[in-house]
C-alpha cells in the first residue's frame, strides 16, 4: 500500500513535467487522443462492445482531430 502511495505522486510529476516542452500541435494531438480515447471507451463500454476497441478507434480520431483543429487555428492565424 505504501509503494501505491509513492508511485502516484511520482507519476503524476512525471506526466505533467514530460509535456511541458511540447508546441502546440503536440499538445492539442495529444489532447484530442486522450480525449478520444476516453469517449471510445465510454461509448463501446455502453454499446456493449469491446473497450479496446473503443480505446484505440477513439484515441485515433482524437489525435487526428487535434491535429487537424491546430492546422486549422495556425491557418487562421496567417
Amino acid at each position: 500500500m505504501k509503494k501505491t502511495l509513492l508511485a502516484l505522486p511520482v507519476c503524476a510529476a512525471l506526466v505533467l513535467t514530460g509535456c511541458s516542452g511540447m508546441n502546440t500541435t503536440q499538445q492539442r494531438t495529444l489532447s484530442g487522443g486522450a480525449i478520444g480515447a476516453a469517449a471510445g471507451t465510454g461509448i463501446a463500454l455502453l454499446a456493449d462492445g469491446n473497450p479496446v476497441w473503443g480505446l484505440i478507434g477513439g484515441a485515433a480520431v482524437g489525435a487526428l482531430g487535434g491535429y487537424l483543429y491546430d492546422k486549422h487555428e495556425a491557418n487562421k492565424q496567417q
